[in-house]
């Protein structure tokens, strides 16, 4: 791939919209001009695949020789962004924010060169600011500006507050670009308003232009985006296994959506998927690509031949998964094994799979919450939950 075709793939592959547009940014791109951008990621729970769409954007930046800078929310994330939310969002402690940030490093190098990667934080600059900065900081924008937000007028209409401090948000996240100085700044296309508010405070504070590229998003049937929220999303740092599974259980009409932005298969293979599906292929040998071109991008080529044939094992031939994790525990009664081997967060999510029928003791579906393992022979028990979870007992 030329270069003119690798500047098409980034002004297009995936891309819900660039301002000030696509014209204007794709003219720098042609120059010789080495653009310093970011992404900026509120540490507030695990990376998953929707955040590796602004990764795989990144990469593409990174092979055209521009300047990608990771920008670590680690002062945001205690303030709470409340895209999305009907309601405020739960602030989080330093702590917890740092705990959350522990694996994101290791996670991003499965995507990005970390030899060319900047990682910041921006409590380096916001933790510094005091009232009278806030106060200048806030001058910027009016009271009416900030509440145009799609959420807030959303509450507003249903009776919901919108919290102060929530106003500060998208004007806090808006001056981490004027901090860096940056050209552009990249993410999903709903942080298209706090983008555009720092490209606001750009040309107020320094008279300069800060392209924004806003990505297309993962969702699911309902519109809802898949992440953390909505507990549908794959994460960086599930297994193999899990990863595939959960790509395969996906609603078909993901599969294109999947393929344009969470993967780096070439478009011109996509459009023979968007052919096939169009002539009534069956969807599922197309979602088993995706789940392997998705495991691929995280685990490598090895990882996923041996998650499709896993999978391939336990749905498609009824067995057990080879690797099942091995445990030896104290419980007898079916509910207190749930609970101990974390097959159950608790005792009566442990009643409640059983009543749904989502327990099955060696391949056998249980419908009895008394039910005691009375003994544990040489071969072991396997307890599986669902469709992907298994745990073998041992003695």
């Amino acid at each position: 791939m030329d270069k003119a075709e690798k500047i098409k793939e980034v002004l297009t592959r995936g891309v819900e919209n660039i301002y000030p547009s696509s014209a204007v940014l794709e003219k720098v791109l042609q120059s010789n001009k080495k653009l310093k951008m970011y992404w900026g990621i509120d540490p507030t729970g695990k990376l998953h695949v929707g955040h590796g769409v602004a990764l795989n954007k990144l990469r593409q930046f990174q092979e055209l020789g521009h300047e990608v800078i990771i920008l670590i929310g680690d002062f945001t994330a205690m303030v709470g962004d409340p895209t999305g939310k009907s309601g405020a969002r739960k602030p989080l402690t330093r702590k917890e924010v740092l705990r959350n940030a522990k694996d994101y490093k290791k996670l991003i190098a499965k995507v990005l060169n970390l030899k060319k990667t900047k990682f910041d934080y921006n409590s380096r600059w916001l933790a510094k600011m005091k009232l009278a900065d806030v106060i200048e900081l806030m001058s910027h924008f009016t009271a009416s500006r900030l509440l145009e937000r799609d959420m807030f007028q959303q509450r507003l209409k249903t009776g919901h507050e919108v919290f102060a401090h929530e106003l500060l948000y998208p004007a806090l996240v808006g001056y981490d670009c004027v901090a860096l100085n940056v050209d552009l700044e990249l993410g999903g296309n709903d942080q298209t308003f706090n983008m555009l508010t720092g490209r606001t405070l750009m040309k107020k504070m320094k008279d300069k232009e800060k392209f924004v590229l806003a990505t297309k998003l993962l969702v699911d049937p309902s519109g809802k985006k898949m992440g953390k929220t909505e507990g549908n999303m794959v994460n960086l740092d599930d297994t193999p296994e899990e990863m595939y599974g959960k790509v395969m259980s996906w609603p078909d009409n993901l599969i294109v959506t999947g393929f344009e932005i969470a993967t780096t298969v070439p478009m011109d293979q996509v459009q023979r998927v968007v052919a096939g599906l169009a002539a009534n292929d069956n969807p599922k040998s197309y979602k088993m690509q995706l789940a392997q071109a998705i495991v691929t991008i995280y685990h490598g080529e090895k990882a996923a031949r041996h998650a499709e044939q896993q999978f391939a094992q336990v749905f498609n031939e009824g067995l057990n998964p080879d690797d099942i994790t091995e445990i030896k525990i104290k419980a007898k009664n079916i509910i207190d094994v749930l609970v101990e081997t974390k097959l159950a967060a608790s005792k009566s999510e442990a009643r409640r799979l059983i009543a749904q029928g989502a327990i099955r003791v060696d391949q056998h579906k249980l419908e009895d919450d008394t039910f005691i393992l009375d003994s544990v022979d040489k071969d072991g028990i396997v307890i599986q939950k669902g469709k992907r979870h298994f745990v073998k007992i041992v003695k």
